[in-house]
């Protein structure tokens, strides 16, 4: 039990990484923020976001929906037992943040089409973990 809650503490973090270098790739490199921008401005930052073009929140996409997928299959290898749910949990918690941070930044619409697509990958990333083992043990 032990070894699952810290595979989930050690997903989760894999999967801000991920999240957070693809993040940075977007507004350090790809479309970069005017001088001075605070992150943690959430007034600054929506500012930021209306210059943005659609190419943009693809890879604001990709670094979301990868945040659950590497951070689910980090849990889901590490853990002992039940990798589905233990990816499932880093999923739902990836969800619960991208949901949060959409009520604070003000994307387009369509950007909501991730939200379920945080459980879908944090499944695949799980059940790629089943077959793993599967294929390990057989």
């Amino acid at each position: 039990m032990i070894r699952n809650f810290i595979a989930v503490i050690v997903g989760l973090f894999a999967g801000m990484v991920v999240n957070m270098a693809l993040v940075m790739l977007n507004g350090y490199v790809l479309f970069p923020m005017p001088e001075g921008t605070d992150m943690n401005d959430t007034e600054q930052m929506n500012a930021y976001v209306a210059t943005l073009p659609t190419l943009a929140f693809f890879v604001i996409l990709a670094a979301h929906l990868g945040q659950a997928f590497a951070g689910g299959w980090v849990a889901a290898r590490l853990g002992s037992s039940r990798p589905m749910l233990l990816a499932l949990i880093v999923g739902v918690l990836s969800l619960a943040g991208g949901i949060m941070n959409m009520l604070m930044i003000e994307g387009p619409t369509w950007m909501y089409i991730e939200l379920p697509l945080y459980l879908v990958v944090a499944w695949l990333a799980g059940r790629m973990e089943v077959g793993r083992r599967a294929a390990a043990s057989g």
